[in-house]
């Protein structure tokens, strides 16, 4: 560790970033060096001949046909949901300020507690509310999203509030333009009641915010929600918005929804426009839906997906994707549930492998053919990941943390400079790896359809404590699409999970399959 610590001290210093001794003593103690040996025997298993992953060419090739024509099928619709409010609108038994006044009557009385938004545009939203309750009367429907009470996580652009990304460093930033996800769920008439908590820049798996505080699980308060998308699932899971806009870079979409009980949908990587939202890594971040159900998360996904000249990563050839004619359908697909990860070390707690395998019968049970799968890759993933995580966020970073190192909390400035432990080569390296893995994954999704899977390996730790991407973050390195699915309850009344994976663009099938664990 001592030498770990000096190569940091070193390239720090070159890169012409102030360090105190206290901060290299949070970082050997909380541990933001355990895994580099890990990581440097992995890329030294890599032929340096390797084509490298920004180089090999088509890394998420289209292998499915989304979408039908006809009506998405949602068996007995839970109530406040989109599927459910959606009819209601339209046929003006219910209306949006009606649904609007009682989110934001229930985020007055519970957010004291929770923490879950940073921005609250009750004003606005009334009044966005009574505009789409006209444009209802007077026949000019948008579709399911109209008069639909959403949140957005606050690392996204909106007009006239700040875009604070969980930081002090931008806690004055006000943009001139919505993000191209506001400005699509705007169009779709939904109301957006506020923006969402999340943990500094995105840079943890937990809710722990230096500036901020934390942010409660509703099922406990004395538990964590998980991070980064905090706030947007606490506000789904407990009815202050019927749906909310996250992003994924590790798990940040996917661990929230795991321990508050809901729904989060990590598309393809490019499905999803993030112009306008802060970057924590170009090449890892996904945007995506937190929802009730997975009718909702679809509709959401309609709604978000498609090319968008802002954001050059949504640029691919690809099929739009439409919620129409989706329906639970699990009869003929190849699940793969996990075995063997290649760690060596016990997967999750009980429970949680409990929750998995049970899904994976309850699949079997409805005509799929299940198998057992040893996934060695996924060690490897989980080692890769958080590498190509830390150098694209400290370059990202590296202007203000030569002039404002101060201003990051303790949490996400130990966290950002522990990438400078790296060497030049290591970012060439890793995409070396990663397209290695890549490759062995296809192969492996040539004998599967799915993967199910942990999300997270224990329900929600005490509040503030960072729960691990094991799970999630090889799929985030993939870019591949995963969606959490809640899985019942443990002994101590904290939400389970189970997360089902496909191929890149094969969102259609994985929410076909997940409909039916629903």
């Amino acid at each position: 560790m001592t030498n770990l610590l000096d190569r940091l001290r070193t390239n720090l210093r070159a890169a012409n970033i102030p360090v105190s001794a206290a901060d290299l003593e949070g970082i050997s103690a909380k541990g933001f060096l355990s895994r580099v040996a890990d990581v440097e025997r992995l890329l030294d298993t890599i032929a340096s001949t390797s084509l490298p992953d920004y180089l090999n060419g088509d890394q998420l090739p289209v292998v499915d046909a989304v979408g039908d024509t006809a009506p998405m099928v949602a068996n007995n619709p839970q109530p406040n949901t989109i599927t459910a409010l959606a009819p209601q609108l339209q046929a003006r038994t219910i209306s949006p300020v009606e649904l609007t006044r009682q989110a934001l009557d229930l985020l007055a009385a519970r957010d004291p507690q929770l923490n879950a938004f940073q921005v609250v545009l009750a004003e606005q939203a009334l009044a966005d509310a009574q505009a789409a309750e006209a444009a209802i009367s007077a026949g000019a429907y948008r579709g399911p999203l109209h008069g639909i009470p959403v949140a957005v996580k606050d690392l996204l652009d909106l007009v006239g509030t700040p875009t604070t990304a969980g930081s002090k460093i931008l806690a004055d930033y006000y943009p001139s333009q919505d993000a191209t996800s506001v400005a699509q769920l705007r169009a779709a008439g939904a109301i957006i009641i506020g923006k969402t908590r999340m943990s500094e820049f995105a840079y943890s798996p937990g809710s722990n915010n230096g500036h901020y505080g934390p942010t409660a699980n509703p099922h406990n308060p004395e538990r964590d929600s998980g991070g980064s998308s905090s706030g947007s699932a606490v506000a789904v899971a407990t009815g202050m918005a019927v749906a909310a806009l996250g992003t994924d870079t590790g798990g940040s979409i996917r661990i929230p929804a795991a321990q508050c009980g809901i729904v989060g949908l990590k598309p393809t990587h490019g499905r999803t426009s993030l112009a306008g939202g802060v970057t924590l890594s170009w090449s890892l971040d996904h945007l995506g839906p937190l929802t009730r159900s997975v009718s909702d998360a679809a509709i959401m996904l309609e709604v978000l997906s498609g090319p968008d000249g802002r954001d050059g990563r949504t640029l691919h050839t690809v099929p739009p994707f439409r919620a129409a004619g989706l329906a639970p359908q699990a009869r003929g697909i190849r699940v793969g549930v996990l075995g063997a990860d290649g760690s060596g070390a016990p997967q999750a707690d009980v429970e949680t492998i409990a929750a998995v395998h049970a899904a994976g019968e309850r699949l079997r049970a409805a005509g799929a053919e299940v198998v057992a799968v040893d996934v060695a890759e996924i060690e490897a993933l989980r080692l890769l990941n958080p590498v190509i995580l830390a150098m694209e966020a400290a370059a990202f970073h590296l202007p203000n943390l030569r002039t404002r190192l101060n201003d990051y909390a303790e949490f996400m400035r130990q966290r950002i400079l522990a990438a400078f432990v790296y060497g030049a080569a290591t970012f060439v390296q890793a995409q070396q790896a990663r397209a290695v893995l890549r490759q062995r994954m296809a192969a492996l999704f040539e004998q599967i359809d799915i993967l199910a899977l942990p999300v997270v390996p224990h329900p929600a730790p005490a509040l503030g404590v960072i729960t691990a991407t094991t799970f999630t973050g090889p799929f985030n390195c993939l870019g591949w699409p995963a969606i959490s699915m809640p899985a019942g309850f443990s002994r101590e009344g904290l939400p389970l999970a189970v997360q089902l994976v496909a191929r890149p663009w094969a969102e259609a099938e994985l929410l076909r399959v997940a409909m039916v664990l629903e």
